[in-house]
């Protein structure tokens, strides 16, 4: 239909996946929406040919403003991409309830909520990709990620669930799952861990270990298994441009070793590999 929109919103496009996804479809022709909680930190996107918006993933109104202002140029959104998240770490006790539920509000909560505000327009016009990031970590748990893990895990589930509602409005729901990626993310994780560390208690050294494993993951020699974030955004433009595409897609080949490793092993085996990298908190 002639006046079909493909435009496309992300969100979280300050740093890493966001931005390079912006800057990568808008070199494709696609008419970008960047989005971020400050607008200012979006302005090289816009000499790349992206519009810029500011858009909070867990204030109502920002989000609202933003589906808005897309419909009112484009007509609709016709592709959200739901980028905007970060990582909580630290043991599930000592983890302040505060923490928590922003945690949720991010990753899972700002994203079903954009995600009802553009599927009357995605329905009206019969097409429309809704994109989820969600990890690896969605498929598999590992120590000290409790919460975040839950929240990709909650995300995996209500992708599962809308892809059946909304297809037959000529919606396609894409779950993307990356493995180790060459952003911040590790940054915001270890800083997560900061007041933890400081706290002592039963976990203490739990937590001072977990910090190491982040940062190892990120700078040490796992890192070189870490693909750059523009990799993820070849495989978002891969997703939204197929006619038919995949429920998911896993991007990086550690990501495809762990989440088979994790689908085949009994619980307990899982956990003994676990132990081979983690001495868990109480001697256990």
């Amino acid at each position: 239909m002639a006046d079909l929109s493909k435009a496309v919103l992300i969100t979280g496009c300050s740093t890493g996946i966001g931005r390079a996804t912006a800057a990568h479809l808008a070199s494709r022709g696609w008419p970008v929406w960047a989005t971020a909680r400050k607008r200012e930190a979006l302005r090289d996107l816009e000499a790349k040919g992206c519009r810029t918006l500011a858009l909070d993933v867990c204030d109502e109104a920002s989000m609202q403003a933003a589906v808005r202002a897309v419909e009112a140029e484009a007509g609709a959104v016709g592709v959200l991409v739901n980028n905007a998240g970060y990582g909580q770490e630290g043991p599930v006790e000592t983890t302040p309830m505060a923490e928590v539920r922003k945690q949720f509000e991010t990753n899972v909560f700002g994203l079903v909520r954009l995600t009802q505000l553009v599927l009357p327009g995605m329905r009206g016009q019969r097409w429309g990709r809704i994109v989820n990031l969600s990890s690896m970590g969605g498929r598999l748990t590992l120590p000290g990620g409790g919460f975040y893990h839950a929240t990709k895990h909650a995300v995996e589930a209500l992708s599962d669930a809308l892809r059946f509602e909304v297809q037959g409005f000529g919606v396609d729901v894409v779950v993307v799952q990356p493995g180790p990626i060459t952003t911040a993310f590790g940054d915001t994780a270890i800083a997560s861990l900061d007041p933890l560390q400081k706290d002592g208690g039963p976990y203490a050294a739990f937590t001072a270990q977990l910090a190491a494993k982040v940062r190892e993951a990120y700078e040490g020699p796992m890192a070189r298994l870490a693909l750059p974030p523009e990799a993820v955004a070849r495989v978002i433009e891969t997703a939204i441009a197929a006619k038919r595409p995949k429920p998911r897609y896993v991007v990086t080949a550690a990501a495809h070793v762990l989440m088979a490793v994790r689908r085949w092993l009994p619980d307990r085996a899982f956990d003994a590999v676990l132990r081979t990298q983690f001495t868990p908190p109480g001697g256990a």
